[in-house]
This record gives structure tokens, sequence and C-alpha cells, in this order.
């Protein structure tokens, strides 16, 4: 975990990092003040340094373009390609929920094999995004991303051709490896570009605000394409969007592949890691969303043999990180940030009761209060809306309020966007159940979302940006995946009560999330605000440059 810089009149003097200067004009500090401590690292002289910082220039750099950006347009471009491929993701994702009735009609899918199109998707994403996720600190979070894209672009065009059920399952498992790409890569170049500082925490927070403006647009365009147009048009729609991020994507991401870091650091793939996390989340998974769904439920018998088998998978994944991996995927340093495990833990609730809502509140608006589905859309307008005002605020006052507080803020309006339609009764009105339960939905989703990468991001070298994006990805597609097919088993146990009753059961389950999420956040995590300070490789110099001082004397 970073140390801020501590406010001094003193000049900061550095060649590329950054440290104050010693008030001793002849640049010698006694041994006995060269504790190898970040707080003395960062006020201490770094000899041989060309350019002198005050820390009210470090506060600057955290607000000036990065240098991999030759200017402003560049930057933009960059910033596009970045959003745009959150938007897409969550298109894709939303809209095929409502997509699927009018597919299943046109394909003949029965209604106990329609689950599979919808969840093969975020089940490969989140199965991969740990192997791609060491890709990207391997070769370079430029490479990865655009064949995410393009990748995600092929099979989204073959997928609007889709003839039959099997050809659909084919289209949109294959369509999950572009978002296992781009979306840990993603983070990983935001976090590797931006240095800590209110620039980073606006371009984070556009990032998040994405999330639910994508989930808006899936709505409305699977809307438009089912009642005026076809289903096709849906995925063609998204390859048109895509084609429009590969481009600045292919033209303003920095090429990363030769950093001399990343060249030095000499990342290795585990193998034996992604040969067991792999098949291990695919199968419990699995067993998870389909055992509601089998013609005997749980006694079917190869759903507790998959469910099974997949956590032994997962045991050897476990063992193979902690007692064998060389480089592991999952490192177990990773977990000695301060507030990691109590963060993740959390996040993993709460990512798990925002995707039960953004399911059953479209469902529930939908088939029980009887709604169209471009209204639908209208409905979730707050969402979209809310997303982008609180990208712009939240980009301002990030590095003012600390991220505990916001925190706990996200965590309240976790709670009351499933508990709104958990109590919301039979004739009930917009503005007094809907519109407040979707404001609180983007409250929540968008401030974890922020808060927690840019933590993240910051806590971790740029090495390991890659690591950062997949565990950051992992957390929510998992916890989205894993929860929502609670829910769903939930609500296929009850649904002899009717729909309305059954969807509310999944509602308080996932109030019931947020409110493990919300003591947990408030018991153990503790993060500060998010402002200008160095990062992990400039207090790593400075540290090391004082030991050698020291040993010198």
């Amino acid at each position: 975990m970073t140390v801020p810089i501590q406010p001094t009149s003193q000049p900061v003097t550095t060649h590329g990092n950054f440290a104050p200067a010693s008030p001793d004009p002849s640049g010698l500090i006694p041994s006995s003040d060269l504790a190898a401590t970040p707080e003395k690292a960062e006020e201490a002289i770094v000899p041989n340094r060309r350019t002198s910082y005050t820390p009210s220039d470090i506060e600057n750099l955290g607000r000036e373009r990065p240098p991999s950006f030759r200017s402003l347009l560049h930057e933009i471009g960059f910033c596009y390609a970045l959003l745009g491929s959150m938007f897409i993701s969550e298109y894709m994702v939303s809209g095929f929920a409502i997509l699927l009735p009018s597919l299943s009609t046109a394909l003949d899918i029965p209604s106990k094999a329609q689950t599979w199109p919808a969840s093969v998707f975020s089940l490969v994403v989140g199965a991969f995004l740990l192997p791609v996720g060491r890709l990207a600190d391997m070769f370079g979070g430029y490479l990865v991303f655009n064949v995410g894209i393009v990748w995600f672009l092929i099979w989204t065009i073959i997928g609007g051709f889709s003839q039959n059920y099997t050809m659909l399952i084919m289209c949109r498992a294959l369509q999950g490896f572009g978002p296992a790409a781009f979306l840990p890569s993603g983070i990983m170049l935001l976090g590797s570009i931006y240095r800590p500082g209110p620039r980073k925490n606006l371009i984070f927070s556009l990032y998040g605000a994405f999330a639910p403006f994508g989930f808006f647009a899936g709505i409305f365009f699977a809307g438009v394409s089912t009642q005026y147009i076809t289903w096709g048009w849906f995925f063609w729609i998204s390859a048109i969007i895509l084609a429009t991020v590969a481009v600045p994507s292919y033209l303003c991401i920095p090429n990363q592949r030769k950093d001399a870091n990343r060249q030095a650091s000499g990342v290795k793939m585990d193998w034996w890691g992604a040969m067991t996390v792999i098949p291990g989340l695919v199968l419990v998974v699995f067993a998870l969303t389909d055992g509601s769904h089998a013609p005997q439920g749980w006694a079917t018998p190869y759903i507790p043999v998959t469910f099974v088998i997949g956590w032994l998978f997962l045991g050897a994944f476990f063992y193979i990180e902690t007692k064998v991996a060389e480089q592991p995927l999952l490192p177990g340093d990773l977990f000695h940030v301060k507030g990691m495990k109590p963060l993740a833990l959390a996040l993993f609730l709460q990512y798990g009761n925002f995707g039960i809502f953004i399911f059953y509140a479209s469902f529930y608006i939908e088939e029980v209060a009887g709604v169209s589905t471009i209204l639908t859309a209208v409905w979730f307008t707050p969402m979209c809306v809310g997303g982008l005002i609180l990208a712009t605020v939240g980009g301002m006052v990030l590095h003012l309020l600390p991220g505990r507080i916001l925190l706990l803020i996200s965590g309240v309006a976790y709670i009351l966007s499933t508990l709104l339609f958990a109590i919301v009764p039979v004739e009930f009105n917009y503005w007094a159940y809907i519109f407040p339960a979707m404001i609180c939905a983007t409250l929540g989703v968008d401030i974890t979302y922020n808060v927690s990468n840019i933590f993240i991001t910051t806590s971790l070298p740029k090495a390991r940006q890659g690591l950062a994006g997949s565990f950051i990805n992992s957390l929510l597609f998992l916890g989205v995946t894993v929860y929502l097919s609670l829910a769903d088993l939930a609500v296929s146990e009850t649904e002899d009560k009717g729909k309305r009753e059954s969807y509310k059961i999944a509602f308080w389950l996932a109030t019931g999330l947020a409110a493990a999420g919300l003591v947990i956040m408030f018991l153990g995590v503790r993060i500060g605000k998010a402002k200008s300070e160095l990062t992990i490789e400039e207090k790593e110099e400075l540290e090391n440059e004082l030991v050698r001082r020291q040993t010198n004397q």
C-alpha cells in the first residue's frame, strides 16, 4: 500500500522519481536519519539528480497528462477505446437478457435451456481472467487488449447469424474470450499509465460509469431490435460500436511491449495454475447455474459430480498457488496489502447483490409490472444518467474524501437498491420505489468499483497491473455469476408462489449479501483519500537509495 507524501516546505530532488530534499545544504545526511522507511525516504536527498520538485509539484503531476500521450487528442482516443470496451461488455450482458425471449422463439430454444446462452458468456469471462491477466503482464496491455477487441468483434458479427441453439451457444462462449482479454488489460493500461492523483481518479470514474451506460444501451437496443427490426441487429449494432473502438485502440493505446521494466521482470505463465483454475471455475459455476434447471434438479447425477470435481480442481489450484508455483497466478502476497482481504470479500458479496439487481429488476419490471421493453429501458435511465454524473463528481472528490466513507455510502446504497424491490407493493409508484432503487444501484456499484480499482492498482507495481485487472474483474464476474446462480435456484424452488413472490426472494437474498458486505467494509476496510503521491516504483527506488547510502557511511 502506498504512503502519501507528507507536506514539507523543502524541494523534492529527483531524476524521474520524487523525494523531499534535505535541509542540509551540503547534501550530507547523518546516518542516524537514514532509516529505510517510506517516510524517511520521502524526506531524503537523492544526489546526482537534475530536477527539484516541491510537494505542490507532485500534486500537479497527478493532474497532468501522462507522458505516454503526445497530445490531448491522443489521450482522448485512448480513453474512448478503454471506456468503449467497458460499455460493450455490459451491453452484451444486459441486452442479451432482454433479447432472450424472442431469440428463444426464433431458434426454438426450450425453456430449461434458456439459461445457458445468457450465462455461458459470463462463465467464460470469469474463468479465463486470471490466466489472461498474466498474459497482459508478460506481453503488455496493448497486444492483449487489441486481440480481445478484434476477437470479440468477429464472434459478435457471427453470433448475429446464429441458425440454431448450438451455434448460438458456441458464439456466446467464444465471445467471452474477448472481455476476458480486454477487461484486465484495460485496467492494467489505466493503472500503469496514470499515476496516483485527480486525473487518474477522473478517468477511473468515467471507466466505471460506462458500465451502467452500457447496461442501459444494451436494454434499449435489445428492445429496438426485438420490436422494430430483427434480433440479429442487437449483435450487429454491437459490432459497429466495437469497430469504432478498435480503430482508436490500435492507434492510441501506448505499446508497452518493449517496456524495460517488463522485460527485466521475467514474468512467466503459471501453466499448472491455469490448468486447474479454469476447469475448476467452469465446473463449479456450471453446477450452480444448471442445478435448478436440470431434469431432476440437484438430484440429477451430473450436477453433484461436476460440482465436486470442480472443487477438487480448485483445491489443486490452491495447493499449486501456495506450495508449487514459482510465479502463481494469484500470489499470496497480494493479500498482504492492508485491508485487501476484507475488501475482496466485501466486493464479492456486493457485486453479487448488483448482479441479482440488474437481472431481476428487469424481469420484475417486464414480467410482473407488465412494462414494455422500450419503457423498461426508460425506467433504467437514472442508472445511466446517475453513473455519468457520479463519474464527473467522483473524479473531483476522490482525492478529498476518504475511501472508507465513500465505501460505506455505497454499501448502504447497495442495500436500498434491492430492499426497495423486495418491499414494493402490487400497485406502486415509479418515483417512490423504482427511481430511488435505480439511483442507489448506480451509487453502489460506481463508487465501489472506482474506489476499489484505484486502491488496488495504486497498491501494486506496474509489473503487476495485469494481476490487478484480472483480480478486480474476477471478483466482479464471479460475484455476479455465483450469486445470480444461487438467486436462480431460490427463484426456481419457489416458483409455485408466482413470479412476484419468487422474485422478491431473490431481492431479499441480494439485500442480505449487501448487508454482509457493508458490515465487512465497516469493520475491516480503511482506505484513505486517493490523492497525488509517489508510485510504488518511486518509493522503492528511494528506499533502496537510502539503504545504499546508509551502507556506505
